[in-house]
């Protein structure tokens, strides 16, 4: 057997492999107690840089119905939506697991609906895994696409789709809801799930759930004990107007741009662009 199939990659985040990350790579690094992290990814081009930076799993989120399409929520976006974003961000990287998200109205009614979904983002867009949001009522769907080979991130805590119910985009898990979601997520575990997202969850619950866990966790205002943190890469690279508290900026994109399209324009107007260098005999 060659070295390429029975290989793993010496860390998680920036090693070599020379194949896509896995499930079983992922579970490796919770057994090695590594931390990981993930970004959203939406293009070719951005997967491309993201992925050449050594970032191990690629999410295609919902949250593209609002930095890709202009929503105010992510229940507006399709399937149709995010299956062409999908495979934009497969072949724009190479080392990566892409991981596309299940858009509100694609799974919930009953697991044939899920594992249609399912397989279609695995067929014609060529992802690794998908990710879906809720807890027990939602394990009927895990288990049917588990049982299909289809690799299944869970979403637990502030879950978007849900944001109706929730009366708003509010902290989840706090008093008897952190039992009830601790529940949630050992069922998941149960079922099949290979990792789960904890969104807006007292960091206390979080660690204690990431303890009880074997499967890894993935943060997102979920504190730091988790064994993954995950952000929509608009909001770390500062394009995002309002981000929320869990947001951390690691660069003013939006200040960049800004700068960079005003020099076009400034040049273009006086006429300094675009000079000989930049023109053909």
């Amino acid at each position: 057997m060659s070295s390429s199939v029975t290989s793993r990659p010496t860390s998680l985040y920036g090693g070599q492999a020379g194949r896509r990350i896995t499930v079983r790579d992922i579970a490796a690094a919770k057994e090695r107690g590594e931390k990981w992290p993930m970004v959203t990814a939406y293009d070719a081009m951005t997967a491309r840089v993201f992925d050449e930076a050594g970032i191990p799993v690629l999410l295609v989120g919902d949250s593209a119905a609002m930095v890709v399409y202009g929503y105010d929520s992510t229940l507006p976006v399709s399937v149709d939506d995010l299956m062409p974003l999908t495979a934009a961000v497969v072949r724009g990287s190479s080392r990566a697991m892409v991981v596309a998200d299940l858009p509100f109205g694609s799974y919930q009614s009953s697991p044939q609906q899920a594992l249609e979904t399912a397989a279609r983002f695995l067929k014609e867009a060529g992802a690794h895994a998908v990710k879906l949001e809720g807890g027990r009522r939602v394990l009927p769907q895990v288990e049917a696409l588990v049982s299909a080979g289809i690799p299944v991130m869970a979403h637990l805590g502030l879950t978007p789709q849900s944001v109706n119910a929730f009366g708003g985009y509010r902290v989840q898990g706090r008093g008897q809801s952190g039992d009830e979601l601790m529940a949630d997520a050992k069922d998941l575990e149960y079922a099949g799930a290979f990792s789960v997202v904890l969104e807006c969850v007292p960091a206390e619950l979080a660690e204690r759930v990431t303890a009880s866990l074997s499967i890894p966790t993935i943060g997102i205002g979920a504190g730091p004990a988790t064994d993954a943190q995950v952000l929509v890469w608009q909001d770390l690279m500062g394009l995002t107007p309002h981000p929320a508290k869990f947001v951390k900026k690691y660069f003013d994109l939006a200040g960049e741009m800004d700068r960079a399209v005003r020099a076009f324009a400034d040049e273009v107007t006086t006429g300094a662009f675009p000079t000989p260098e930049h023109s053909y005999r």
